[in-house]
C-alpha cells in the first residue's frame, strides 16, 4: 500500500514523529480581536465578578498567544442561574408557539446581521479557516430557522376516540429547566443544535460553553439579550468539574444536555442519576468507511479528503478509519496521499484554498501527538504527515497512516488530522471489525452495488449511516448515535420531541 507518487518530505516511515518542523504558513496581520462581554449572563443581566474569583486564559491555538481572560463561575452562579431560569419558565412557556418562533427568527436574523463578528470569534478562538467558519456560522442560523419553522406543527398521534365516548389527546409541553454543556471544537454550531429546539418547545436554559472556546457563546448572549425575555437563556462560564458537575446534579434542572467525550457523558450521568434527571448525550465517535471492492477511489479519497480532515478532524463524525479491501487498498492510499498533500497548515486570516487549521488547544494537542507517536511505536507506517508544532500555536500536520486492524489507534478517538487505513479480506470480516468499537455515531460505505449497500449499511451500528459520502447533515434530518456515543438527537424535528414532554389527557363525554 506504500504510495508512489509521495512527495520526499512524506515517505512512508515508521520513524517516530518529529516536532518543530512543520510549514506553516502565517498571516502578515491577525483578525482584529473584539471580544464580547466576558462574563457570566443571569437574568438578563452580564454579571462580571465570579464568586470564586478564578479566571481562564483563552487563547488564540493558531498563534498559542492570550486572547482573552474569562471569569469562572462555581456552584453558586449555577444556583442563581437556575433560580433565574425558574423565575422565567411559567411565561415561556404559556407563549405560543408562533410567538416564540417569531423571536428565534428575530435571533437568527440579528446572528446573520453579525455574520462577520462571529466568524472572526470563531476564527481566532478555534485557529478555523474561512471555510469551516462560514460553514459554522451559517448552520447555525439555519438552526434557529428550521426549529422557529418546524416547531409550530406538531408530530403527534391525532386526537382521536381510542375508547367508546372518551376523546384523546396529547400535549406536547417543555420539560422546565434544561441545562447544556458545550463543547470546544463547535463552540457556536452546538449552541445551536441544542439552544434552538429547546427554546421553541417552551423550556429556559442555562447553558455552559467550554471554558476553551466561549468567545461565540458570549457574542450569542450579546445579541440575545435584547430579543429573549430575561432569565430565558443564562449562561455560565466553568469547568466542567467545576459548574458542569453543579449543573448535571443540580435538583432544578429537569434534563442535562451535552456534546463532549464518553468520559464526560458518564460523569453527567452519574450526577444526573442522583436525581433521576434527564439526559440527552451526544458524545465520541471513530466513524469507519468501509472501502468495497467496486468503490469508486477517485470519490473515496475525495471524501476522506474533506470528511476525514475537516475542521483538522476535531469532529466526532470525522472520516477517520478507512477498512479498504486488499484489492484495492493501496491505490486508494496513493491518492488519498496524493489529494491530502494539497492541505496547507495555515493561520486563519490566509486566503489558502485548502487551509487546514490547528489542534483548538495545547492539552489536546499532546494527545493527538501521543496517538501518532505511540501507533508508530507499535509499528504503523506514516504514508505523510506525522509531524507536530507547539512553538507558536498547536499544529499537526495532516497524517495518513497505515496500521494493523488490531491496533489501538483504529477504536480510540484521535479527534485530530489522522487517518488510518487498513485492510480486510472478507465483507462480513469488514462490518464486524467497523462494530467492534464502543462507538456507534456516523459511518460509511462506498460500493457501486445497491444490495451491498443496504446489506452493509443495515449491519453497520452507527446512528448514521452514508453511502458513497459522509458527513452528510441536513438540518432536517436527525443526528444521534448508538452504544457509548450517547442517546438523544439533535437537528431535526426529532429534536424537538427529546426536549418535550408528552400529557395524555381523556375527555369523557357521554351523555
Amino acid at each position: 500500500m506504500t504510495p508512489t507518487s509521495a512527495p520526499s518530505s512524506s515517505a512512508p516511515s515508521t520513524a517516530a514523529p518529529r516536532t518543530g518542523e512543520v510549514d506553516i504558513r502565517r498571516a502578515q496581520e491577525p483578525f482584529t480581536f473584539a471580544p464580547p462581554t466576558l462574563a457570566h449572563f443571569i437574568g438578563g443581566e452580564h454579571v462580571v465578578a465570579a464568586s470564586g474569583g478564578d479566571a481562564f486564559e483563552v487563547r488564540d491555538p493558531a498563534r498559542g498567544t492570550v486572547l482573552a481572560s474569562v471569569p469562572l463561575g462555581t456552584a453558586a452562579e449555577v444556583d442563581d442561574a437556575v433560580r433565574a431560569a425558574r423565575t422565567a419558565l411559567s411565561a415561556w412557556a404559556k407563549r405560543t408557539p408562533q410567538d416564540r418562533s417569531t423571536l428565534l427568527f428575530q435571533l437568527a436574523g440579528a446572528l446573520e446581521a453579525d455574520t462577520y463578528r462571529l466568524r472572526t470569534l470563531e476564527a481566532l478562538n478555534c485557529g478555523k479557516p474561512a471555510a469551516v467558519t462560514e460553514d459554522d456560522i451559517a448552520s447555525a442560523i439555519d438552526t434557529f430557522r428550521f426549529m422557529a419553522g418546524t416547531g409550530r406543527t406538531g408530530t403527534t398521534i391525532a386526537a382521536g376516540e381510542y375508547v367508546d365516548d372518551v376523546t384523546s389527546m396529547i400535549l406536547r409541553e417543555p420539560l422546565g429547566v434544561i441545562g447544556m454543556v458545550t463543547p470546544w471544537n463547535y463552540p457556536l454550531l452546538m449552541v445551536a443544535w441544542k439552544l434552538a429546539p429547546a427554546l421553541m418547545v417552551g423550556n429556559t436554559i442555562v447553558l455552559k460553553p467550554s471554558e476553551v472556546t466561549p468567545l461565540t457563546t458570549l457574542r450569542l448572549v450579546e445579541i440575545a439579550k435584547d430579543i429573549l425575555p430575561p432569565g430565558v437563556l443564562n449562561v455560565v462560564n466553568g469547568t466542567g468539574e467545576t459548574v458542569g458537575r453543579a449543573l448535571s446534579g443540580h435538583t432544578g434542572v429537569d434534563m442535562v444536555a451535552l456534546t463532549g467525550s464518553v468520559r464526560a457523558g458518564r460523569d453527567v450521568s452519574r450526577s444526573a442519576a442522583e436525581n433521576l434527571t434527564r439526559t440527552h448525550l451526544e458524545l465520541g465517535g471513530k466513524a469507519p468507511v468501509l472501502l468495497l471492492p467496486d468503490a469508486d477511489l477517485d470519490l473515496a479519497a475525495d471524501t476522506v479528503f474533506e470528511a476525514g480532515f475537516w475542521n483538522s478532524g476535531q469532529e466526532c463524525g470525522a472520516a477517520c478509519r478507512v477498512i479498504a479491501h486488499e484489492s484495492v487498498a493501496e491505490k486508494f492510499a496513493q491518492k488519498l496521499v496524493e489529494a491530502v498533500g494539497r492541505y496547507v497548515l495555515a493561520d486563519p486570516e490566509t486566503d489558502a484554498e485548502e487551509a487546514l487549521g490547528p489542534i483548538i488547544y495545547k492539552e489536546h494537542y499532546d494527545r493527538v501527538m501521543d496517538a501518532i507517536t505511540g501507533a508508530v511505536d507499535r509499528g504503523a507506517t506514516v504514508l505523510t504527515g506525522g509531524r507536530g508544532d507547539s512553538a507558536r500555536g498547536y499544529w499537526v500536520e495532516p497524517t495518513v497512516l497505515r496500521v494493523d486492524g488490531d491496533d489501538p489507534i483504529t477504536r480510540h478517538e484521535v479527534f485530530g488530522p489522522v487517518v488510518t487505513i487498513e485492510t480486510f479480506t472478507d465483507e462480513d470480516e469488514a462490518v464486524t471489525r467497523a462494530n467492534d468499537v464502543e462507538y456507534g455515531l456516523a459511518a460509511s460505505v462506498f460500493t457501486r452495488n445497491v444490495a451491498a449497500a443496504m446489506t452493509v449499511s443495515k449491519a453497520l451500528e452507527f446512528g448514521s449511516v452514508n453511502v458513497n459520502t459522509h458527513l452528510a447533515l441536513p438540518t432536517e434530518m436527525p443526528w444521534s448515535g448508538f452504544k457509548n456515543s450517547g442517546h438523544g438527537r439533535d437537528l431535526s424535528a426529532y429534536a424537538l420531541d427529546d426536549y418535550a414532554r408528552t400529557k395524555h389527557i381523556a375527555l369523557n363525554h357521554a351523555r
